[in-house]
């Protein structure tokens, strides 16, 4: 519990951090790049700044690993920065605080229409991929329980102990939507752990469930199985750029040049490049720069 203060505290902190005024020059030379704090998030916005740097004159700034969704919503109102990866579905869910419906294409529009609407922002393309949750448990367990759903999982769940990250616990789309659907009942009150740290406690016994992403690299690596979500709780997360349309209208060839990025991942594709980092800890500038060359995007 002390944790999960501090946690909160921390989070609070960074928020009111980037709200303060800055004192840099607005971005007239330059676009500003944010990621989330875990390795796709840092991908795509490694991706999108090569991009960028390939395709315009203009400098790109990183400001890569800045917490969670909130802390990007935040940074991003503030102008502190132009634009950063994020889910169509922890848009609609976690921001907009609409109901976990519809589609892609439903779901695409209502958020895009809202952003621009309500914050000045709005959606990039869609990546090509969907990065929605994935309840994980240990392949072994999987096979030898001849668990593959999470409504099995019911009945196993008193038995397990949970380990999830902040925001998955704060989210509603996370944990009490799911444990209210599907009746989960854990041995123990959830541990609140970092996202890097979720599957390495689960292949080590540490935990016997985690919420982690269905694009997780180190799922077939540490052979963990994902149970399926029969009742369809999690909406769809497609990959997007969330960006300032102040952005937009300073720096226009921007919009063109995140257009070709449409529909160039594939799930697979994107398990590779985060396994390709986290399972075989290459440097992920290479790992980005290799697969826009493959797809024929940069030079």
């Amino acid at each position: 519990m002390r944790a999960l203060r501090s946690s909160a505290c921390v989070l609070l902190l960074l928020a009111a951090a980037l709200l303060l005024p800055s004192c840099s020059p607005s971005h007239t030379d330059r676009i500003v790049i944010g990621s989330k704090n875990f390795t796709e998030s840092f991908l795509l916005g490694e991706l999108m700044a090569q991009q960028i740097e390939a395709h315009t004159h203009l400098k790109v700034e990183r400001r890569f690993y800045l917490a969670g969704t909130y802390i990007c919503q935040q940074a991003i109102l503030a102008g502190r920065i132009d634009l950063y990866p994020e889910y169509t579905g922890t848009a609609l869910t976690a921001i907009l605080k609409q109901k976990a419906d519809g589609d892609k294409t439903e779901v695409y529009a209502r958020v895009k229409g809202e952003y621009e609407h309500r914050f000045g922002l709005t959606l990039g393309p869609a990546l090509g991929f969907n990065d929605t949750f994935a309840m994980e448990i240990r392949g072994e367990d999987a096979r030898r329980l001849n668990v593959r759903t999470l409504s099995q999982a019911t009945a196993l769940a008193p038995q397990w102990r949970a380990g999830f990250g902040y925001e998955f616990m704060e989210r509603p789309d996370g944990y009490r939507g799911l444990a209210a659907t599907y009746s989960l009942r854990f041995a123990e009150a959830p541990r609140v752990m970092d996202l890097g740290l979720l599957a390495r406690a689960l292949k080590d016994h540490q935990i016997d469930i985690a919420a982690g992403n269905t694009t997780d690299g180190l799922i077939p690596a540490l052979d963990l199985f994902v149970l399926e979500d029969d009742r369809h709780y999690f909406p769809p997360y497609e990959a997007v750029p969330v960006i300032r349309m102040q952005t937009l209208q300073q720096h226009p060839e921007v919009a063109g040049v995140l257009a070709a990025l449409a529909e160039t991942i594939s799930d697979e594709q994107m398990r590779r490049l985060n396994y390709a980092v986290d399972g075989e800890h290459r440097d992920a500038k290479d790992v980005v720069r290799e697969f826009l060359k493959k797809q024929g995007l940069i030079q």
